[in-house]
């Protein structure tokens, strides 16, 4: 018999690769997005529009985290086997211009979907996107026994929704863990976030459309993997016997410097010869260093990465590369001065 999941957020990078994955798996999945007034599919059209996804099931529901008699509706309706809670306000820095809608958003939602799971009755395995951004300002290594010292909104809100989902799990014996991910990255990554933000800009200066890159703080150290493989470890812990929490990371650090240096290096540039600093972009406050311990998921759920933060700089560039490239054949592009 196939399984059936829910994932929240589906439309998000992780997302989009998890409901991949499990399609690939052979399961049902139902998708929940936000209603807007624009499309924002664009990340799973290629599979919600595939002539043979209808024969391996992909179905979306407007809903929103916000709206806890939705959820509890539909997990009664669906019955999942699994429920994926990626859905959040997942920018750090937009969460200290924003950061009661995060705090309701990517906290309160967490603790809604777990009410919604445990009123509805449904038995059914959750897996909580937690976030690194927890320990913020906790030397690394982090793992899984390290304490949480969030700097912004949005990991404040993320260490909330980790406690109720340990609480729920303590309390009503929910089967339901936390992914501790740590920064990990794809071509499918948001415009905004710094990763993608530098290779799209490596596209465009290597084109000649764009003369400067304005970054923020270029010393934090991150760990960043590939979100590819980063799902296969959210699957791989709903399927252990017992629900617990895991760090998913490389164990690699890298600055911004060296992940500019990767960026521009794979189209043959120098990253100081374009890159400015424009104070706009920091933080109000900074996390320095977060740098992964994954021992346990190695040990645990046999999951190790394989690319590491130069391979990925390499691989978002030659996507953003080729976009571009389909972008200047079909219209005419805007030249950044």
């Amino acid at each position: 018999m196939n399984k059936t999941a829910v994932i929240t957020g589906i439309t998000g990078q992780d997302g989009s690769y998890l409901a991949e994955l499990l399609l690939d798996k052979g399961y049902t999945v139902h998708g929940l997005i936000r209603r807007s007034s624009s499309f924002n599919t664009e990340r799973i059209d290629h599979i919600y529009q595939d002539p043979q996804t209808p024969d391996r099931r992909l179905v979306l529901h407007h809903a929103d985290l916000s709206d806890g008699v939705a959820l509890v509706n539909l997990l009664r309706d669906i019955q999942p086997d699994e429920v994926y809670n990626l859905g959040a306000q997942s920018h750090v820095r937009v969460s200290f211009d924003a950061p009661l809608y995060t705090g309701d958003v990517t906290g309160l939602g967490a603790a809604r979907l777990l009410e919604a799971i445990r009123a509805s009755g449904v038995r059914t395995r959750l897996y909580q996107a937690s976030s690194s951004e927890m320990f913020g300002s906790t030397p690394p290594p982090q793992n899984e026994r390290t304490s949480f010292h969030p700097r912004s909104p949005y990991g404040c809100a993320k260490v909330f929704a980790y406690w109720s989902t340990v609480n729920y799990r303590e309390a009503y014996g929910l089967f339901a863990v936390n992914g501790i991910l740590f920064n990990h990255e794809s071509p499918r990554r948001g415009e905004t976030f710094v990763t993608r933000k530098i290779t799209r800009a490596v596209a465009r200066i290597h084109a000649g459309l764009q003369e400067r890159l304005y970054m923020g703080n270029l010393d934090a150290v991150r760990d960043w993997g590939y979100a590819p493989e980063y799902v296969e470890a959210m699957w791989r812990m709903l399927q252990r016997d017992v629900p617990d929490d895991y760090v998913v990371a490389t164990g690699v650090p890298a600055t911004v410097k060296d992940f500019l240096g990767a960026a521009f290096g794979s189209v043959g540039l120098e990253w100081e010869r374009y890159v400015r600093f424009d104070p706009k972009y920091e933080r109000p406050s900074e996390v320095d260093a977060l740098i992964g311990d994954a021992s346990k998921a190695r040990d645990l759920l046999d999951w190790t990465p394989k690319v590491q933060f130069d391979e990925l700089a390499r691989i978002m560039v030659e996507a953003d590369v080729r976009q571009l490239e389909d972008e200047m054949s079909g219209q005419t592009v805007r030249v950044d001065r």
